[in-house]
């Protein structure tokens, strides 16, 4: 059972919240909820104090969002995937090829956009903190280079359990299995499923290069995951504690952004080192790609809300104007989207047009 922090200051005990992840305690992610629970420390003064259950112990995304919901986990960190079953917006962030880069992904989810998802989650029993990083994400398989479109025919490729990615890889000519990221390891060891798609650190930390030879540097979906407390656990808290809480998660959300990026730098070479044969998406066939996408695309932004849709897409284009992140996507792999787009297409540089809301 989850501690509820019911009575802490009448109490010289301190109260421990649970908080169970997926990832393993050593990666990124794990490392900055060890982060995220010295800040909370300090700033309450030791009231309030955070365990760590790492390597999926608490279940999956899934699961331990539904029991933070019930009240019966303090607080997990999914991705943001996760939480389009409780509100379809959230499936926005995973449009395939919708961020040029990190510094993108960074505005608009610390932005307005991102705190209107946000503002949801309390209707679903859950409070949204931050978005942290999990990052670009690329394929493995075990069958062959995947370098072209025409690669893809018939793999049969581990998804997130989110509809609109299981259609979007559908679409795309390989076979969507969708399965819960605590599984993984032992379908590709089985081969109940040829490949998969993560961030590079994941896909070393996770050891998917012992059962898997094939790497494609396809940077398709930008990934991120939300800190979420439970809703019945924030209710029991001091708005000071409350702030508190909101002050760690940020400082360790950038703790664990700059953790991130520094291991997808070194992840590449590792996996290298370690036999994955590397190829990359080329530039003009992450146009292709979209091109194909649109009728799935047409489908979710039907569902998701056009406006929000056109929101996203307007700050994008403004970013780009500005020039914001400019240096990262020069940097960024070949797959980064390029051309203009209506609201029916994914967000590559986008173009606006002066449209109503439908």
């Amino acid at each position: 059972m989850a501690s509820l922090p019911a009575a802490f200051a009448q109490s010289a005990q301190p109260t421990v919240l649970r908080m169970g992840i997926g990832l393993s305690a050593d990666s990124a992610k794990g490392k900055s909820v060890e982060e995220f629970g010295r800040l909370l420390s300090h700033y309450t003064n030791g009231a309030l104090k955070v365990e760590l259950h790492a390597g999926g112990k608490l279940g999956n995304d899934v699961t331990m969002t539904e029991a933070a919901r019930e009240g019966k986990l303090d607080m997990t960190a999914p991705d943001s995937s996760t939480l389009a079953s409780l509100d379809k917006r959230f499936s926005a962030i995973n449009y395939p090829f919708t961020f040029n880069n990190e510094a993108e992904a960074d505005a608009i989810l610390d932005g307005p956009w991102g705190q209107r998802l946000l503002d949801a989650l309390p209707q679903h029993g859950l409070i949204g903190l931050t978005y942290w990083e999990n990052g670009f994400r690329n394929m493995t398989n075990s069958r062959r280079p995947v370098s072209n479109t025409g690669d893809f025919e018939g793999m049969r490729m581990r998804v997130m359990q989110n509809p609109m990615l299981v259609d979007s890889f559908d679409k795309l000519g390989f076979t969507a299995v969708p399965l819960p990221f605590t599984k993984v390891y032992d379908a590709l060891k089985t081969q109940e499923v040829d490949g998969q798609e993560n961030p590079l650190t994941t896909i070393l930390s996770s050891r998917f290069y012992e059962v898997q030879k094939y790497l494609t540097l396809s940077r398709h979906v930008y990934s991120a995951h939300i800190v979420l407390v439970s809703a019945k656990v924030w209710n029991t808290l001091s708005p000071k504690h409350q702030e508190a809480m909101r002050r760690a998660a940020i400082e360790a959300r950038d703790y664990e952004r700059a953790l991130n990026r520094e291991g997808e730098a070194d992840a590449l070479g590792a996996l290298k080192a370690k036999g994955m044969v590397v190829t990359a998406i080329p530039r003009a066939d992450a146009e292709r790609i979209r091109n194909r996408l649109r009728g799935v695309f047409d489908k979710y932004n039907g569902e998701i809300g056009t406006g929000t849709m056109i929101e996203l897409y307007i700050e994008l284009g403004r970013l780009r104007t500005l020039g914001v992140g400019a240096a990262v996507a020069a940097a960024s792999a070949p797959a980064a989207p390029t051309t203009s787009v209506s609201v029916s297409a994914a967000a590559p540089k986008v173009v606006l047009a002066r449209t109503a809301s439908k």
